[in-house]
């Protein structure tokens, strides 16, 4: 079963993916509210895949994101889709630096979240 990680600190937003992806074959979704947790979390569950949110409290999406990639185990290898919010093009440059992987911009359609996860397969 695939694990993936829903990090948002919007409740809402972590809600819509996580409602939109549990019909997925094989997927195991969990959650974390800022990128403290989002790290902590990852250690214990090793993600394949983390839609990870910019704009959180206590740590931002860009440093989880770097902290995710220089760990061990946990979600080095995995798949990171970054929650961005329209027109933030700086801040996609800092994170394909902090490694990651995928944008999504917010708002988003469930349509293309799915179409995202397709892709991957």
């Amino acid at each position: 079963m695939r694990s993936v990680l829903i990090v948002d600190d919007d409740p809402f937003i972590r809600k819509l993916v996580a409602t939109t992806l549990e019909d997925v074959a094989g997927f195991q979704l969990h959650e974390a509210a800022n990128g403290l947790e989002a790290v902590a979390r990852a250690a214990e569950i090793h993600p394949e895949l983390v839609f990870l949110d910019i704009d959180m409290p206590r740590m931002d999406g860009i440093e989880a994101c770097r902290l995710l990639r220089e760990q061990d185990e946990g979600a080095s290898g995995a798949t990171i889709v970054m929650l961005t919010a329209a027109g933030a093009s700086e801040n996609e440059i800092r994170a394909r630096s902090a490694g990651a992987d995928l944008f999504l911009t917010k708002p988003f359609s469930p349509l293309d979240l799915l179409r995202l996860v397709d892709d991957l397969a």
